[in-house]
């Protein structure tokens, strides 16, 4: 039913929840595992001095986040990926559970604080509306 399984990943509490219900569905389905993390863009900020450090910044924190991740996974059979992008994060994840023909993307409710989620949207429900297979949001 599902092969291919997303995790999606912001390093909350809530997104390592879903990281272990998507460890055990592709456990149980036979299914590679995709562990994706997105930061926002950072292209419109080129012009400014700290630049480099600044997305060097964002892909090494990102990059701790993916692999926390796989510590928290431990030893298992299933084939696991791993993918770091830039971009709006929901528009980011849609765009690669597309390209990548993904069954499902698992993801926390709510990643972000409860303020800044009522006032932005939260991105699990912009996957939920959007994505192109399933999704299963964790609370």
């Amino acid at each position: 039913m599902y092969a291919t399984i997303i995790a999606a990943l912001d390093g909350s509490d809530q997104s390592m929840l879903a990281l272990k219900h998507a460890r055990a569905m592709a456990e149980s389905f036979g299914a590679k595992l995709i562990l994706v993390h997105a930061f926002p863009h950072t292209y419109d900020l080129r012009d400014a001095a700290h630049y480099n450090k600044l997305v060097a910044m964002r892909t090494i924190e990102g990059q701790a986040i993916i692999d926390a991740a796989k510590k928290a996974i431990g030893d298992t059979s299933i084939e696991i990926e791993e993918e770091l992008l830039e971009g709006p994060v929901a528009d980011a994840i849609i765009s690669s559970a597309s390209i990548r023909k993904v069954d499902l993307i698992v993801m926390g409710s709510r990643g972000m604080g409860s303020l800044k989620g009522l006032v932005f949207g939260s991105v699990s429900n912009k996957v939920s509306q959007y994505a192109p297979c399933a999704v299963l949001v964790v609370r």
